[in-house]
């Protein structure tokens, strides 16, 4: 059973000085997940989590994980930025995109960070961009085509991508090609990065993928002269958004790609290599939630629960159906006998949390946690409707709670109009 980290009595506290909805995100759980990704990891003396800023891009959580010696993954000029600010710099910095802006490679390399490039067109655009010169260090990212199957993922599919079908990365002779390419236009460190399969609730997929793409390692030295110096495993590493499902264990992957590891890389003597990952659900998903209130109640051909929350600040269920756990806070132990759509306020007609949800008797003013929305949450938020992007907060690990993001405001939202009038909300 899930159960939400904050009490009906401390939700509402809490809502008595930041109205909801908000999301709030649990920094002791973060933390202590942190902690045990990188001792799942230590037997490998160069790794390192690059957390992905596009789950969660708050410079409270960039600085909670960097403080427990995570890196950042970027992907866009603005991820960059907040990185830069927050004091993340150099090595700590991965940043993979594709379609990249030349702006975007220059600020890459102006940060000393290591781009990661998803097209072989890509070096020479780059090479473009930063005038003639590339980094030291780089990286290229793989795409093996084809299907990708292994066990379920936690939206219960068999196959679990599609990289065939999928717009990044090179293929493997492009990719060979770019490993030569790369190293005589002066490219000195040369890695290898490859996203497979999103959002897996199997133990069986980063080791699967390490034997991919250590294989791959052995054949590039071979056919280019280039030994690679780290493999990305980049993300994929899912959370269980639904109470039936078994989460991963972190222990039980480190340990299976530790095997791969051995198995492979060491006795062709690259026992140096390091392993990174960029993990973003895994890493806040389920430290995160959204606390929203029942607002209405509608009773014709459905039951459906009204709340202050809706699709712009949580998209994933409207988006593509995506199941999020529901708790009424304070009704934790009582039956699941009724049936409700749990209900936002846009003018769609898919805002919806739940559908069809076996929830308690619910009444007009319960708090609702919607669980697993720390990653992926807040950051897909948008303005439809006019609605605005609610507060993000932090329970801080001596239980106290304090706002790291304020909820965006009226003038907020009309402030990027060119001829704003002088009407203040």
């Amino acid at each position: 059973m899930k159960r939400p980290f904050l009490t009906k009595e401390r939700a509402e506290e809490i809502a008595a000085t930041y109205p909801t909805p908000f999301h709030i995100y649990d920094e002791k759980g973060i933390r202590e997940n942190a902690r045990a990704l990188k001792k799942a990891f230590s037997w490998n003396k160069g790794y390192r989590e690059f957390f992905a800023v596009k789950a969660t891009p708050n410079p409270t959580i960039l600085r909670i994980l960097n403080e427990e010696g995570c890196g950042t993954d970027c992907s866009s000029m603005a991820e960059l930025v907040i990185s830069e600010r927050c004091g993340i710099t150099g090595s700590s910095i991965m940043f993979s995109s594709n379609d990249t802006p030349a702006s975007e490679f220059v600020k890459c390399a102006e940060l000393g960070g290591t781009i990661n490039l998803d097209d072989i067109t890509h070096i020479d655009f780059c090479l473009n961009a930063l005038g003639g010169k590339l980094p030291e260090r780089m990286s290229c990212r793989f795409n093996p085509g084809g299907l990708f199957t292994l066990g379920e993922s936690s939206e219960g599919f068999q196959v679990m991508d599609n990289p065939g079908d999928s717009k990044y990365g090179m293929t493997e002779d492009q990719i060979m090609e770019a490993y030569k390419r790369l190293s005589s236009l002066g490219v000195k460190e040369l890695g290898i990065h490859a996203f497979l399969a999103s959002n897996t609730v199997t133990n069986a997929y980063y080791p699967a993928l390490a034997a991919i793409l250590s294989k791959l390692a052995l054949k590039i030295r071979e056919k280019t002269g280039v030994t690679l110096s780290f493999i990305n495993l980049s993300g994929g590493v899912g959370v269980a958004y639904r109470p039936d499902q078994t989460p991963n264990d972190i222990a039980v992957i480190g340990e299976g790609v530790r095997e791969r590891f051995e198995e492979i890389l060491v006795p062709a003597g690259m026992g140096d290599t390091a392993i990174y990952t960029e993990l973003g659900r895994f890493m806040l998903a389920p430290y995160g939630q959204l606390i929203t209130r029942v607002t209405h109640e509608k009773h014709i051909y459905k039951e459906y629960i009204g709340v202050d929350a809706c699709a712009a600040n949580l998209m994933r269920p409207a988006m593509y159906g995506a199941y999020h756990h529901i708790t009424v806070l304070g009704k934790e132990d009582q039956p699941c006998d009724h049936t409700y759509d749990i209900t936002g306020s846009l003018c769609e007609n898919n805002d919806k949390f739940a559908i069809d949800r076996k929830l308690p008797k619910i009444d007009i003013g319960d708090i609702i946690a919607i669980h697993d929305t720390g990653a992926h949450g807040f950051s897909m938020g948008y303005n439809y409707n006019g609605r605005l992007w609610s507060a993000e907060l932090l329970l801080r690990e001596d239980g106290s709670v304090v706002q790291i993001r304020r909820p965006q405001t009226i003038d907020d939202y009309l402030a990027t109009l060119d001829g704003y009038w002088d009407i203040k909300v």
